[in-house]
């Protein structure tokens, strides 16, 4: 008995000795971290100098400034000079002066979405704009700007899908996790098209990103053109085009990962961005505010490293759950083969031209499918589909060739037996493209409608 009270009593004492010190450690840990502040050292349009921290900052990291009024303003760190950083507000500087507080600020920017988002408008920073209140947050935290996932990871791409269109049925069939790109001037039919695109394609979920936009069609575009049936299964993230440029770079990546989310639970994601010139246009101001040299057109060499980072984070995953990537291109003076309209060509698995002429004549959506390709659909068709689709280019190709020609009068019929089969098919193969905004045509029926109309369906030659 002896021995036991000894042991209990060490146990006891060893207990009164070990529960402070645990408590003290638990206190530790809920001290605030250490705060690092610095000073505003000069402010140069849209670029704030910064003092006193640069040695605990890099690029990308995050500070907060308060101005004279004690608003707090979100900053990111784009560059370095003269032993200073250079940052650049996620809202207006009015207010920021000489000597304001630069507050250090260790988060990564996350955005944790869960599936309450469905049906919701947010701004780049993740914070609903459509008045319906607050939105829930996840349990799992989505990095802004994450790494596309290693190519060795990723699934091949998943079947076809159903656009809904029947030129991009038919014509330009794409696969799940595929990236198309929009190629289009103002004014061509665009939103119209992705508005269709958002509404009839056979997804889980709409990603879209309306980056750069203007602000009056953004209410427009959610009540006219989404409509409540797309909105329902959409989340919609804005960026209008008065926002600092930081806000615009930050909608397209925030846009991305609300898409990687709904893939990680296994959903095949619609994604859709208008536009991505705009968020090439924001990588510039920033680039050239932080004193990098510009390239071409004035686009600084970062942009062109900027983009494939962006672009390659849609597609398949290492799951399930698959992006389809459609992303607009707003092509300058209709020049196809400017700057950026070049680089995007070459990163994506296809590209959709809209033509300005054929918007002219009236043919909506103004698919020029003759300019237009998806790389994937040999693959992903049955060779009499491919057959198909061949023969129909070569006709409507044939019948532009000689288009002048025969508007004129000049061709006169029986000079060439292509080309009067050319003109003969021409105006029901033009009203196959043809398409209204409120009509939807699956997969399936576009292929055979254009198999009626080439004479291998039940009605012939029918036209």
């Amino acid at each position: 008995m002896g021995f036991l009270g000894q042991n209990a009593d060490s146990h006891r004492k060893m207990k009164q000795l070990v529960d402070p010190v645990r408590d003290l450690i638990a206190d530790l840990e809920h001290l605030p971290e250490a705060k690092h502040f610095g000073r505003v050292g000069a402010v140069l349009g849209l670029l704030v100098e910064i003092e006193g921290i640069g040695r605990d900052l890099a690029v990308g990291a995050r500070c907060v400034l308060v101005d004279r009024r004690e608003r707090r303003i979100v900053c990111e760190i784009v560059g370095f000079r003269d032993g200073r950083a250079l940052g650049m507000a996620y809202g207006s500087l009015d207010g920021v002066g000489l000597g304001a507080r630069a507050e250090l600020s260790h988060a990564e920017p996350t955005v944790r979405p869960t599936r309450a988002w469905l049906g919701r408008v947010v701004n780049a920073l993740g914070e609903p704009i459509d008045g319906k209140g607050a939105l829930p947050q996840g349990p799992v935290a989505m990095r802004l700007r994450a790494a596309p996932p290693p190519a060795h990871q990723r699934q091949r791409l998943g079947g076809k899908i159903d656009l809904g269109v029947r030129a991009l049925n038919g014509f330009l069939t794409c696969c799940r996790g595929q990236r198309m790109g929009i190629f289009a001037g103002s004014g061509v039919g665009k939103s119209i098209l992705l508005s269709m695109l958002a509404r009839y394609t056979a997804s889980d979920v709409n990603v879209i990103g309306l980056i750069g936009e203007r602000g009056r069609e953004v209410q427009d575009f959610l009540n006219d053109d989404l409509d409540a049936e797309g909105l329902a299964r959409s989340v919609v993230v804005v960026a209008t085009s008065d926002e600092p440029p930081l806000m615009r770079r930050q909608a397209a990546h925030m846009t991305l990962a609300l898409a990687e989310f709904f893939r990680d639970e296994g959903d095949d994601v619609l994604c859709l961005m208008d536009s991505v010139t705009r968020f090439a246009m924001a990588l510039r101001e920033i680039g050239l505010s932080a004193g990098e040299p510009p390239a071409s057109k004035g686009y600084t060499p970062s942009v062109f490293g900027e983009l494939p980072r962006l672009l390659e984070r849609a597609g398949p995953g290492s799951g399930a759950g698959t992006i389809t990537g459609l992303f607009t291109v707003l092509v300058e003076g209709d020049d196809h083969n400017e700057p950026i309209a070049d680089a995007v060509r070459g990163i994506l698995d296809g590209h959709i031209v809209l033509d300005r002429a054929i918007a002219e004549r009236g043919r909506y959506p103004a698919i020029n499918v003759l300019r237009s390709v998806s790389r994937v659909m040999p693959g992903c068709n049955s060779e009499a589909e491919n057959a198909l689709v061949r023969r129909a280019r070569q006709l409507l190709a044939t019948y532009e060739d000689m288009g002048e020609l025969i508007r004129l009068g000049a061709y006169k019929k029986g000079s060439d037996p292509g080309v009067d089969e050319a003109i003969h098919y021409y105006p029901a193969l033009e009203a196959l493209l043809a398409q209204d905004r409120s009509e939807r045509t699956t997969l399936a029926d576009t292929y055979t409608r254009l198999a009626e109309i080439l004479g291998d369906g039940p009605q012939g030659n029918k036209t």
